[in-house]
């Protein structure tokens, strides 16, 4: 037995040398390297692992250098007040929860949301109301949410407090932000956004642009996603018409309070690096992405999605879709066997996440390991179709902390009250949220992600927690 499993495990990962297609933005230390003041991080990032010493500011009272970062970051993204996050999109979600809301509100809740959203929405005691998600029947891939469902919720609920959108989802997709911030306003209702994948948009014409300046009230970046920053960092963005005191105290309240200078000074430098080569290197890396993009839609089996099939996406990522019968799983899984990384896939498609420190090496070794595949080992008996669900509310989720539980097989659990939210990761979205019924619908879809080895959070051999 290895006395040092997790760091021996680790260094036999970095050895293999794989592809980087995923998070975390920077590419394995690319994106520090590829500046001289990028550089001078990556050499001194032990050296930098201090503590709150004289001259280095504190991150839950910033008054110097710490202050000055985020002044920066608030001016770049054109927010009222903006902050460093080191416990990631989780704790800027929270925050947002907690300083718009009171218990007992009602809120509207896109029913895709991150996991960290939904744990919220417990603690805060708070009554959600679920928009649903389009499927694209064609390339069998989740979309943004139904606008028309969105619209008959926000008219049936207009005693709610506010909503929150996940803009883009994990496959680039976005919804028309700024149509649903309209709506909002006319019932008065804050509009909350997790935008976890998109802390690069706005910075070049061919992106999305950034939800902070389409005018959501609070917005949430993983800035570790896709910038040149450590993983678990993020941004919270605070727009004009926020009491900034309330959201003070809960980002102080989710936050470590001894938090790591080497993430603080990743998201400096990842904000730096955006400010002052973003626009030229997104619209390299957008022209390289579409390049191959044109050249792998050739192959026979694979298509990149693009504007022509989805509007309003993030082109800086790829989405490939199989053709009938082909596994998204086994397509990652043989990338894997090629030393590519891919970030995720489903039934139908695998997303790879790229950022400028992405040349055309990894695009051309990519399109070598797909034009050589082997269709049979990617064949399916039976792709399962995507659906949006959303199960029957027995109870809010909150209710159900304190109420006695047990655990069960699965194939018991249908017509029983779930008790711990079930969420394949990737992505983070509950299949149930605690308080609702497991149903046959349910039950095939935590089937469908344990025979396809998915990790599952609330299942364990097997067995689900229920309500007693």
């Amino acid at each position: 037995m290895s006395k040092l499993p997790l760091v021996e495990g680790l260094l036999r990962y970095t050895n293999e040398n794989n592809i980087p297609l995923t998070m975390p933005g920077h590419k394995g230390g690319r994106g520090f390297l590829s500046t001289d003041i990028g550089k001078d991080i990556y050499s001194n990032i032990l050296k930098m692992d201090i503590t709150e010493v004289d001259g280095v500011d504190n991150l839950h009272h910033p008054e110097g250098i710490i202050r000055e970062a985020q002044d920066l970051l608030s001016k770049f993204y054109k927010s009222k007040k903006s902050y460093f996050l080191v416990n990631g999109s989780t704790s800027g979600n929270l925050a947002m929860i907690f300083s718009t809301f009171s218990e007992g509100d009602k809120i509207i809740v896109e029913r895709n949301c991150h996991r960290s959203v939904f744990n919220g929405i417990i603690m805060r005691k708070l009554k959600p109301v679920y928009i649903r998600n389009e499927i694209n029947e064609k390339y069998n891939a989740p979309m943004s949410i139904d606008m028309e469902h969105f619209l008959s919720i926000i008219e049936e609920n207009s005693d709610a407090k506010g909503i929150v959108i996940t803009y883009p989802n994990y496959y680039g997709i976005c919804p028309d932000l700024k149509f649903i911030i309209n709506e909002a306003k006319k019932y008065d209702m804050k509009v909350l956004i997790d935008s976890a994948h998109g802390a690069h948009f706005g910075v070049n014409e061919a992106l999305p642009e950034s939800a902070v300046r389409l005018g959501a009230d609070m917005v949430v970046m993983s800035c570790h996603k896709t910038l040149s920053s450590l993983t678990q960092t993020a941004y919270l963005h605070v727009g004009q018409g926020v009491d900034t005191e309330k959201v003070d105290f809960y980002v102080s309240a989710f936050m470590s309070t001894s938090p790591s200078y080497i993430l603080m000074a990743s998201m400096d430098y990842g904000r730096y690096y955006l400010e002052e080569y973003g626009k030229k290197d997104y619209e390299e890396l957008i022209r390289r992405a579409n390049i191959y993009r044109a050249k792998i839609n050739k192959l026979k089996f694979f298509h990149i999605l693009d504007s022509n099939d989805i509007t309003n996406m993030d082109l800086s990522r790829y989405v490939i879709n199989l053709g009938s019968g082909l596994s998204g799983h086994k397509l990652l899984e043989y990338l894997r066997s090629k030393k590519i990384q891919g970030e995720m896939s489903d039934a139908s498609n695998v997303v790879l996440i790229f950022s400028p420190f992405n040349k055309d090496k990894d695009f051309e070794e990519l399109y070598k390991a797909l034009s050589e595949c082997d269709i049979e080992l990617l064949k399916e008996k039976q792709v399962r179709e995507q659906k949006t669900y959303i199960p029957e509310i027995k109870l809010m989720p909150w209710q159900v902390v304190d109420m006695e539980k047990k655990n069960i097989s699965i194939t018991e659990a249908v017509g029983k009250v779930c008790g711990k939210a079930v969420v394949p990761y990737p992505p983070g979205i509950p299949l149930i949220n605690p308080g609702e019924v497991i149903d046959i619908t349910v039950l095939d879809m935590i089937r469908y992600y344990l025979e396809n080895n998915v990790t599952i959070l609330g299942i364990d051999d097997e067995h689900i927690t229920v309500v007693e």
